[in-house]
Parts: structure tokens; sequence; C-alpha cells
């Protein structure tokens, strides 16, 4: 605990001059070293200094206790994902903000402070404290700095600036401290990597994550990292192991009744399995996942979309038009382009293909190439395209979408 700096607080608090606090304990002149920290002042006349200011010793060394047993619960819930315990550690930790910085853990609280805003996803507020951070960085320790350069780095995936995001990972050494440490840093990289369609990568980080989680009993992270797995093991094609993660998932989901992440692993498969040609089996998961999800949100729009797709293919043309016209209606409403674009390309092809294919490169296929869509993505449609082309003896169109796939 930084005691002068705690005196000079408490006394200014109270209004009381130096001259007042130092009487019958020791020389101005020698609370005043005491207070800029320049000289060392014996346990007794800290303690009498205290007391004056009604201020107990030992309760302020009981409470940088306090201050370092909160950081590490902190850490643990965010390390174990408890997003539903972590305001009460962390409104314990505000309750007695005013004492931190006159303890030895003042830039550690304020960089998990950071961890926490990013883990709640209160991003407005995380910038601020970046900004905070940025000023404060070269009193760092090593460690501190580690954690600095760290959290940034899942700022940059949170602001969806995956590039930037791995450049800053590639940069960090793993510190050779926790597993937990370790665990959190793989998985984030597997995040990463799978959102710059590294789907190997991925694969390689998330299997170092899966492994660590397990030792550990981290059942909700092992949850997660089986998600990344089987996410990235459908776009690499290795659909055994990517439908033994699911299957996984679905298991121990239901087990530890985690109801906000079935409705993920249901649409997971279900993509899956249309990827492996069973369109009925792809419809039976999307709807099970469609069932538990709230309407009026983005994942509730992904998942009827797939089913309206499904429907379209196997010749539902009016169980599909449903879908598209639900699809194109809610995404006006949350302001999702993409999926009103889609969902308009189906709905217009149902009365006149020659209309949804021009439809389709001049609005669908430049909207998705201007925001960098999954290439699986586009791939369906530059070869619809090249198809359409082919029928109509366009055959320079034609190649032209085949290349665009090569």
């Amino acid at each position: 605990m930084e005691y002068g700096a705690l005196i000079k607080y408490y006394r200014t608090q109270r209004g009381i001059t130096q001259a007042e606090l130092a009487k019958g304990i020791c020389s101005v002149p020698h609370l005043s070293k005491i207070e800029n920290n320049s000289k060392e002042a014996n346990k007794e006349t800290i303690s009498l200094l205290l007391n004056r200011l009604n201020v107990n010793l030992e309760e302020m060394e009981e409470k940088e206790g306090i201050i370092q047993d909160l950081l590490a619960d902190l850490e643990e819930k965010i390390n174990y994902y408890l997003i539903d315990k972590i305001d009460e550690t962390y409104r314990k930790l505000q309750e007695i903000e005013h004492i931190i910085p006159f303890s030895k853990h003042i830039y550690k609280y304020e960089l998990y402070k950071y961890r926490y805003l990013l883990f709640k996803g209160y991003l407005a507020e995380a910038a601020k404290q970046k900004e905070l951070l940025f000023k404060q960085r070269i009193n760092f320790s090593q460690h501190e700095e580690y954690l600095y350069n760290y959290f940034n780095a899942i700022f940059l995936m949170m602001k969806g600036k995956f590039k930037a995001a791995d450049e800053l990972f590639d940069a960090l050494d793993i510190e050779p401290s926790t597993e937990k440490t370790k665990a959190e840093y793989f998985y984030h990289r597997a995040h990463v990597k799978a959102a710059l369609e590294q789907s190997g990568h991925a694969i390689h980080f998330g299997k170092l994550a899966l492994q660590l989680f397990m030792n550990e009993h981290n059942f909700l992270r092992i949850l997660h990292s089986l998600m990344l797995l089987g996410i990235n093991y459908t776009h690499s094609n290795i659909y055994e192991e990517a439908e033994e993660c699911f299957r996984h998932l679905i298991r121990n989901a239901e087990l530890l009744k985690q109801e906000k992440l079935l409705p993920q692993i249901y649409h997971n498969m279900g993509f899956l399995q249309n990827k492996k040609n069973n369109p009925k089996k792809a419809l039976s998961y999307y709807e099970k996942s469609l069932a538990l999800q709230p309407i009026n949100n983005p994942h509730y729009l992904v998942t009827l979309y797939a089913i309206g797709e499904i429907q379209y293919s196997l010749g539902e043309a009016e169980k599909a038009k449903e879908c598209f016209n639900v699809v194109s209606s809610l995404a006006k409403e949350l302001g999702n382009k993409k999926y009103r674009l889609l969902a308009d390309f189906y709905l217009v092809h149902m009365h006149s293909p020659d209309r949804a294919f021009k439809y389709l490169v001049s609005k669908v296929i430049p909207h998705l190439e201007e925001t960098n869509e999954h290439k699986n993505d586009l791939t369906r449609f530059y070869k619809m395209l090249s198809d359409y082309y082919t029928e109509q003896g366009m055959y320079l169109e034609a190649v032209k979408y085949l290349n665009k796939i090569t």
C-alpha cells in the first residue's frame, strides 16, 4: 500500500492541514516527505497518522489482500466464462475503488477493468479505458504490458478487425505463467483464424485450447472450443470430425442446460448436414434451432433464411416463399442488407429467373464482394451464375464466374 499518498488523500478529503495532522507525531517537513513518498516512515508513525485521520492501518492492509483476491476472482470468472456471476465481483471492486490507487494493484485493476468491459461487450466504454491505459503504460511491468497488448488484440477482434488482431497475437509471446492464460490465448487465436477463413490454423489452435480447457475442467470453454472446431472442420470438409464435435456438443449442452448455446449447435449441425447433401436432416436441425430462438434477432434471421434455401432446393416453393417473405421483412427491420438482398433474389427468382440473375449480378454479388463475405457464400452464387450463363450460351460470362471460383 502507498501509505504516503493514502495519508495525503484522507488529510485533504477531511480538510486537515499538515501542521494539524503532524502535531505531536512528527515534524511538518517529515510529514511532507512521507506524503510525497520521498521518505519511508516506520509503521508506528504511519499508524499514528492514520489513526488521527480515523483510518485503521490493519484495515488498510487487509484491503490490499481483498483487492488481490477480487482481481483473481474476476480473472477466474472470465476464464470460466461465468458471465452471469462476474458483475458481483466487479461491484465489490468498485466499492473499494477509492482505495485501489494507493495499492500495488492499481495498473492490474485498470487492465482488468478493460477486460471486464470487453467481456461484457461494452465496446464504447472499453475504448475509453483503452485510451486511459495507453497513457499509463509507461509504468507497466512486463506482465502488465503483456496483458495490455493481449486485451487490445481481443478488442480488435470484437471490433471485427481480424487482420490487425491476428498481427498483434503474432507479436505476443505466450507467457509461461498458467495453463489458463495459454488456453484463453489459443482460443482467441483460433477465433481470429476462423474469421480470416484460415481453417487449418483455426483447427490447430482450437485443439490446443480444447486440451488445456479439458485439463482444468473448464466445461463452458470446452463447449466453445468444440463449436469452433466443428465449424472449421465443416469448412475444411472434414465431415466426420465435425459431426463428432457437434454430437458431443448437443449431449453436453443439454446436460449442462446451455439453452443459449443449443440453437447455435443445432444451426451448425444443420449447415454440416446440408454440406453433406442431407437436406432433410439439415432441415430438421435448422427447425430445432429456430424453435429455441427469440424472433426478431439476427440469429433467427440467418436460420430462417437457411430453411428457406433448403425448402427451395426441395421444390417446396410455397414454404420457401413464406420463409423468404419473413426474412426480407425482418432483414429490413434489423437493417441487415445482406439477407434482405438474398431473400429478395429468391422471391424474384420464383417469378422471373432472368430478372433474378440480373439482380444477382447488379446487387447481390457486389454487396457480398464489398463486405468480404465467407468464400463459401460467394462460391455458391458464382456457380449459380456460371450455370445460368452456360444455359444461355453466354460462355464468356460463364467463364468469368468460373474464374472467380478458382
